[in-house]
């Protein structure tokens, strides 16, 4: 074992904010992680502008995050098999190939200007290959760094995702200007570079799933799940908060036809709440572990529905992209909390299937979040759209803060422990 290993956090006589960074199959980790987002950053503000200035209707942006959302709650559970019962990487990889092979269809049929409705196709079908693959992403960090380590290489894992959230649209928005079809291939260039790295980090075997595949091993996530409260929970406040609360997706039209600001100002609006996240992120690191995480879980999503609401009611453009900065800020506090307490309370050899439970919250909070966000938008318009979700989502924080005294009492991250443990 490597010197860089050996550091422990439960022997560090301080906090060590670069504890993840010294570990080696980490710095690989997040070099492809870096390499693939930023890829999947502009090809999803490719997809948003051009289906949108193709159709002018903001029902074709939910139709959008319906075709992307669709997959992830059909496959969510055999997707969770399978990064219990195989080998976790190879998975990965193979889902990275057929996402490369999805952009490069994106590319041709951007660059052809084919109808509509085949753009709609592949999107189905790149995010049914994601699907498959992403309990198994999710899963795999924990094989890659000490139990110890964690916790550090979520918040690092948060704060890069961010910066290249921040930088991804800004860049997308120059390359929207010169050539849309060039989106879709620097995302395919992306997932390339990152089975590349993902080849050459060390990762530790755990015991694989010996079940047959059936109903009882499907659902063992679902169960594991509705024993272990606190994960509910927590899945649930992301669900609603973030399903209300979908401004992200209608930002097209808040840039083209509310603020007027064009390719450019969607850019900037795109990366801002990113943005707030980075900073938000940045600072964690350097920070000692929370000792009030459930507290601050709550009040960051509320100050989330807050920002969001405001946001809906600006015509300013700098008011805006504050509001926008400050979801970021709010979301970053309660996905770093969220995904950490998830991660720490599962068993190892369970969390490929709890991984999938989770990623039908999310893809339900997510792509269900923009549907339901271009539906409202469609038939009251996109102001009323956001403000309400806002409202829905400062609702949804003081339901969950009444009915569960657990999270909101959780203290101190660290604490976590797998119930079995």
């Amino acid at each position: 074992m490597e010197k860089e290993e050996k550091t422990s956090y439960k022997n560090s006589q301080k906090h060590d904010p670069y504890l993840a960074m010294r570990q080696r199959n980490y710095r690989l980790y997040i070099l492809g992680t870096i390499f693939t987002m930023v890829g999947v950053r502009i090809q999803g503000m490719a997809i948003a502008w051009e289906i949108y200035n193709r159709t002018d209707e903001a029902f074709a942006l939910g139709l959008t995050a319906l075709m992307q959302g669709l997959p992830t709650m059909l496959l969510a559970l055999p997707a969770g098999y399978l990064a219990d019962a195989f080998n976790r990487r190879k998975v990965v990889i193979l889902s990275l190939l057929g996402a490369t092979l999805t952009s490069l269809g994106l590319a041709v049929l951007s660059y052809t200007k084919s109808p509509v409705v085949f753009m709609y196709i592949v999107l189905f079908l790149d995010a049914t290959i994601m699907a498959l693959g992403r309990p198994a992403r999710t899963a795999l960090l924990p094989q890659i760094v000490p139990r110890e380590v964690f916790p550090n290489a979520v918040t690092w894992s948060s704060s890069i995702r961010q910066l290249i959230s921040v930088f991804g649209p800004a860049i997308g928005g120059f390359i929207l200007l010169w050539n849309i079809p060039a989106a879709y291939v620097i995302c395919a260039a992306g997932s390339l570079s990152y089975i590349f790295l993902l080849l050459r980090v060390t990762i530790r075997e755990v015991p694989k799933q010996s079940e047959r595949a059936s109903i009882r091993t499907l659902l063992a996530g679902i169960n594991f799940v509705k024993k272990e409260r606190l994960v509910l929970t927590l899945m649930a406040l992301d669900m609603f908060a973030v399903l209300l609360g979908g401004a992200v997706y209608l930002l097209p039209i808040f840039a083209r036809d509310i603020l007027q600001i064009g390719e450019r100002g969607f850019g900037m609006l795109r990366a801002a709440p990113a943005a707030g996240a980075f900073c938000m992120a940045i600072l964690l690191v350097y920070l000692p572990p929370m000792k009030r995480a459930g507290r601050n879980l709550l009040l960051a999503v509320a100050g989330f529905g807050v920002a969001t609401i405001v946001f809906g009611f600006s015509k300013s453009f700098w008011l805006s992209l504050a509001m926008l900065f400050l979801t970021g800020l709010f979301d970053n506090v309660s996905m770093v909390i969220r995904h950490t307490l998830i991660q720490l309370l599962t068993p190892d050899e369970m969390r490929g299937r709890v991984s999938a439970v989770n990623s039908v919250f999310i893809g339900a909070s997510n792509q269900l979040g923009g549907f339901e966000s271009g539906i409202v938008a469609h038939w009251f318009g996109p102001v009323f759209s956001v403000v309400s979700g806002g409202i829905g989502t400062i609702l949804v924080v003081l339901l969950t803060a009444v009915a569960s005294r657990r999270l909101r009492n959780f203290g101190t991250i660290h604490e976590a422990k797998p119930s079995s443990d």
